[in-house]
């Protein structure tokens, strides 16, 4: 057991009690006062360690060990909204049944302790890196990344280093993130009123349509709830990365009013039957994907966000061409190049290493849909926290982090920093 295990599993519980997902801004607190006070949480907590510690205004922070050339350790505070379907409360940290349960233990809030507490444990052996760590706490990697640009205008990002926000061996490609809004012209909708999802990257859950009459047969055929004069569709939560692990609420929805207007078939068809072949784009770093997550109906005009996914070596263009031939107007709400390093180059290398040497896996580097850090970096990568067979519990309901992996954590994070620090 690692000697660090129960302050960390204490200092994970503590900073999931804090709700950090955006809110409203203020003067002082650019993503909300919760984002701030569980930065301002964080960094004390780095500081009774012994370690220095910058807040650039609100919107990041970071910790400092060592001198020399930077080496960034990338990780991010602030967490998506709770969503529904929780039968722990997701902001309770709560420590049961050999698990700590909340929204942000696994991303990204009990990684970025583990390597709070794993320089701990390099700094009290009396190591002495010879690069200068700096440990990033990011406050907005949710919902934009303006945390990151934030840092670049006031201080200098290290060109090499980690994110530990993605899954294990190590991550050597990331997809490209692009963010859109589509309209769809419905001046005669069958619906009264129409909203579902809680956030673009999240697979929406919940989903209601207003109307003045209901086929209940119809509904529930559909797997539809109808209470009064509402319509409503229940899904399951996933990340908006791997929508196939979740359950669209917005679909069943689209689907019975498909019939009965043009503008939401032709909705329907264009972003989940992929009429255009979207998702035939494809390269070794997957297939692109397309979650429809945010959904509402506003002045004549059904508006659907999607999350889109697209491979590491596809031109962005590609997906805009095949875009324009859904015949509506969108807009790009975000937009983040993909992540390509070389599988066989040191930083790679060295973490598979530590992570064989830690777990006696053999594994091979891999890519992944999801968007991290890492990208911000010339020479990043992803390394952990999840491995191959867990539970999918990013963006969903009951989020955990098990004691065992947090104590896993500690060793691995350990070890790499100090073997690409020393």
């Amino acid at each position: 057991m690692n000697r660090n295990l129960d302050a960390a599993v204490k200092s994970i519980s503590e900073l999931i009690r804090i709700d950090s997902s955006e809110k409203k801004h203020t003067k002082h607190a650019p993503f909300g006062k919760g984002v701030l006070e569980c930065l301002h949480t964080f960094l004390r907590l780095a500081e009774s360690l012994g370690f220095e510690t910058h807040d650039y205004d609100g919107y990041i922070g970071e910790v400092i060990f060592g001198e020399g050339e930077p080496f960034a350790i990338l990780c991010h505070l602030d967490v998506v909204p709770a969503g529904s379907g929780w039968t722990k409360d997701p902001f309770g940290g709560a420590v049961e049944g050999g698990k700590i349960w909340g929204r942000g233990a696994v991303d990204d809030k009990g990684p970025a302790v583990c390597c709070l507490y794993a320089m701990k444990a390099l700094k009290d052996s009396g190591f002495r890196p010879s690069k200068r760590i700096k440990l990033i706490v990011g406050c907005n990697e949710e919902s934009g990344w303006g945390c990151i640009e934030h840092y670049r205008e006031v201080a200098t990002l290290p060109e090499t280093g980690f994110s530990p926000d993605a899954d294990f061996p190590v991550i050597y490609a990331e997809k490209g993130i692009l963010h859109i809004r589509l309209h769809f012209p419905a001046k005669k909708p069958p619906f009264l009123s129409l909203k579902g999802g809680s956030s673009a990257n999240m697979v929406c859950d919940y989903c209601e349509a207003g109307l003045r009459s209901v086929s209940f047969e119809r509904a529930e055929a559909l797997g539809l709830q109808a209470e009064g004069k509402k319509l409503i569709s229940h899904g399951k939560c996933a990340h908006g990365s791997t929508p196939e692990k979740g359950v669209n609420a917005i679909a069943p929805i689209l689907r019975y009013f498909s019939d009965k207007s043009e503008a939401v078939r032709r909705a329907y068809e264009c972003v989940f039957e992929d009429v255009y072949g979207l998702k035939n784009l494809h390269d070794e770093t997957g297939a692109l994907t397309i979650s429809p997550n945010l959904v509402q109906y506003r002045k004549h005009d059904l508006q659907l966000v999607c999350d889109i996914r697209y491979p590491a070596t596809i031109n962005v263009r590609e997906v805009h061409t095949l875009l324009k031939k859904f015949g509506v107007k969108y807009e790009t709400l975000h937009h983040q190049e993909p992540l390509l390093v070389d599988k066989d180059c040191e930083l790679v290398q060295t973490l598979l290493s530590v992570y064989e040497e830690c777990t006696g896996r053999r594994a091979a580097p891999v890519a992944i849909g999801g968007g991290t850090y890492a990208r911000a970096l010339r020479h990043g990568v992803a390394f952990g926290p999840e491995m191959d067979g867990d539970a999918p519990v990013i963006h969903q309901a009951d989020e955990f982090i098990s004691v065992e992996r947090v104590n896993l954590l500690l060793d691995i994070y350990e070890k790499a920093i100090e073997k690409l620090t020393c």
